[in-house]
């Protein structure tokens, strides 16, 4: 018996120091055991319950930790834009006392002087013949335009033409080996997309800041068709004419507008969306302005009775009145009609009219018809060229 307890005692030591030894080993060459296992031949060892570790996790969807391809693709088109404009300011001198002050501000001193003022934007270069698209209110009554490129040349910019309703400008630069900046699809922009403002903020040349495409399709006017992407991306003064791209560098919009803190908001800036911006710039390159036609009516939602049944936006248009002698009053158009089709086009709300009916010609013959009094009817339409927009008394 004390034979036999001395050999389970030694087999006992024997196994403690062995798990011990094995513990110590699977911590200093983790998988060490299973290499062996493989060298026998023994196999992996798991269970056969265990599920097989073949397949990959699903992963969910990842993006770019750096958007640095992006910006170096980009910001080569990118340039900075000085307009040059002299002013006309009349000396004034303020009255000692604060009261003073106060009431009356100050008296003229003096005659008026002029002084030359700079403004800061910013510009894409589009064409290889060098036109480059900016804001209107970049350059606006400038006497000199000055351009500076990536590679730091200065250009002298002539400018083509404008477009105050969309606030576009196309200036042309005599330069070589321009880098041209690619357009993105119309139709690839989504909210939620990353978006890369490039520009030249506080002239703080080439700054890059990042946010995401907060909304499309927002109409800052109802009295005009374009619309605009909204943006959280930082957009600060300089910043106007510059780029918005994507994730990969292309262009999506031309940035243009931003609402500040003093109307207690933060993030909403607006881009002209690249494909509203190519059809500016065709317009100009080709006539010098752009043209857009005319119906010669205004129009609002359908009215839907709250026992209709039918859904609250009813599509099509109302017209809410017709200009005398325009082309609306000439086919016999009337107030409270309602427009469902022009061309052969569908018309989904009065926005959607707005946009077809720019895109049409002065002078073209379109179809419309719709609804009268709940009746069908059918009218032809001779389109004319559309007057100026009378902007407020307030903004002008």
């Amino acid at each position: 018996m004390k034979d036999a307890a001395g050999i389970l005692a030694f087999v006992a030591r024997f196994v403690v120091v062995g798990l011990a030894a094995a513990f110590v080993i699977g911590l200093v060459w983790p998988g060490s055991g299973e290499r062996l296992r493989q060298r026998l031949g023994l196999g992996a060892g798991a269970p056969p319950s265990a599920p097989a570790a073949t397949a990959a996790a699903p992963q969910m969807g990842t993006g770019p930790v750096s958007y640095a391809d992006a910006v170096a693709k980009a910001a080569p088109s990118v340039v900075n834009i000085y307009a040059n404009r002299m002013v006309t300011e009349q000396a004034v001198r303020m009255f000692a006392d604060p009261l003073l002050q106060r009431l009356l501000g100050g008296v003229p001193a003096g005659p008026a002087y002029r002084r030359p003022r700079q403004v800061l934007g910013s510009g894409v270069i589009v064409s290889k013949e060098g036109y480059v698209l900016t804001n209107n209110h970049v350059i606006a009554n400038a006497d000199d335009i000055q351009v500076l490129l990536y590679d730091g040349r200065v250009a002298r910019a002539t400018l083509v033409g404008a477009d105050e309703e969309t606030d576009l400008a196309v200036l042309k630069i005599d330069a070589g080996n321009l880098p041209v900046i690619r357009m993105a699809a119309p139709d690839s922009v989504r909210a939620g997309d990353v978006a890369l403002a490039i520009g030249n903020p506080l002239g703080l040349n080439q700054t890059v800041t990042m946010g995401i495409v907060s909304a499309i399709g927002r109409q800052l006017s109802s009295s005009s068709p374009e619309d605009f992407i909204q943006t959280d991306a930082a957009i600060n003064l300089g910043n106007s004419g510059g780029a918005l791209v994507n994730a990969h560098g292309d262009l999506i919009g031309i940035n243009t507008l931003l609402i500040g803190k003093a109307a207690n908001a933060e993030g909403i800036g607006f881009a002209i969306p690249a494909g509203s911006a190519k059809k500016v710039l065709d317009q100009i390159i080709a006539t010098g302005h752009v043209v857009r036609g005319w119906l010669g009516a205004e129009y609002g939602f359908v009215p839907v009775a709250a026992d209709s049944g039918l859904p609250a936006a009813a599509r099509g248009a109302q017209i809410g009145d017709v200009y005398p002698g325009g082309p609306a009053a000439q086919a016999g158009l009337q107030p409270h009609d309602i427009l469902l089709r022009v061309g052969g086009h569908d018309v989904l709300n009065p926005t959607d009219l707005r946009r077809l009916e720019a895109d049409l010609g002065p002078g073209s013959k379109v179809e419309v018809s719709g609804l009268r009094n709940g009746a069908p009817f059918h009218a032809e339409v001779t389109i004319a060229q559309r007057p100026p927009l009378q902007q407020p008394a307030a903004d002008q």
